[in-house]
């Protein structure tokens, strides 16, 4: 019995040694050459070769999966090479069983966050923020009024924080504090928002770092006494500064590819960057009629002289 077992642990291991091979040096130098070039991938950057596998889906191929390794973030190519070893190229396969927007949508928590618009509206936009980044600033005098006036009985927005802080050194502790204030009350957050994103300078301006901190914690404070809040609730928050929600809110984004500000999405369609309010209104437009909601009408604003 010991030697049948010994035997299908052999023939075992020579069926896997079939299934998937290292790829020779040659040719791990060649396909790590191409990969450079194609996906201009800086020499600081790993890239890993793995073996190679035959293809179930192409008998004239070999499955490969290259790995690009940037400081621990890694992001896996799959490649299909001939037999032959003379090219390769790069296929990918759709599920069409899954919506890929609403499996994004998935990995967005925005229980407790404070919302404007519509309150419960099947079309959601969630905007990953920084409170000191110029772009998002520009963004968020976009949505707030403009977008906000045409959508805003039908559309939930959304905040999340993505503080870039090796560019913006104060947003964390706006976040943390924009945070405190949504604790008690949603529309004392937006003011806050609005105000800052309005208003960067006037926190930029401080000569120094601290000096910086405290025009925000003063900032915040005014808006806490404006609604009324828990004065000593506020101040206790404000001086933990307590960033475990930001970071969060951060390793959530980095998931679902955020790497910059602003990032929006819009039913899970993904929009980078401050781009025109003729493209945010094409994607809501189209979230809406997807969820088989009216579309705001816009022959109004195409009617409506340019402003000088």
């Amino acid at each position: 019995m010991s030697l049948i077992r010994r035997s299908f642990a052999l023939l075992l291991m020579i069926c896997l040694g079939c299934a998937a091979q290292s790829a020779p040096p040659d040719l791990t130098r060649k396909i790590e050459r191409q990969v450079r070039s194609y996906y201009k991938i800086p020499a600081e950057v790993h890239v890993l070769i793995g073996p190679l596998s035959p293809s179930a889906d192409w008998p004239n191929y070999d499955s490969l999966t290259v790995t690009v390794d940037n400081e621990g973030k890694k992001q896996d190519l799959s490649f299909l090479i001939s037999k032959d070893r003379n090219s390769m190229m790069r296929m990918v396969k759709f599920d069409l069983n899954k919506d890929p927007f609403a499996e994004v949508m998935s990995k967005i928590n925005v229980s407790g966050r404070p919302t404007r618009g519509a309150k419960s509206s099947k079309v959601v936009v969630v905007n990953f923020d920084d409170f000191e980044c110029p772009f998002c600033s520009r963004m968020h005098q976009v949505l707030f009024p403009e977008i906000l006036k045409e959508y805003g009985d039908r559309v939930t927005f959304v905040y999340k924080d993505y503080p870039l802080v090796e560019i913006h050194p104060w947003a964390t502790h706006a976040a943390v504090d924009a945070n405190c204030l949504a604790a008690q009350n949603g529309d004392a957050y937006w003011d806050f928002a609005d105000y800052i994103h309005a208003n960067q300078h006037e926190v930029s301006n401080e000569k120094t770092p601290g000096a910086r901190l405290e025009a925000l914690d003063k900032l915040t404070m005014l808006q806490g006494q404006k609604h009324n809040l828990d004065v000593v609730k506020l101040q206790s928050c404000i001086k933990a500064q307590d960033e475990s929600a930001v970071k969060t809110s951060e390793k959530e984004a980095d998931a679902i590819g955020v790497e910059a500000t602003p990032t929006m999405f819009i039913n899970g369609e993904k929009i980078d960057g401050a781009v025109p309010i003729s493209e945010l209104r094409a994607s809501l437009d189209r979230a809406l009629k997807d969820a088989g909601l009216p579309v705001p009408d816009h022959t109004a604003l195409a009617a409506a002289p340019i402003s000088k």
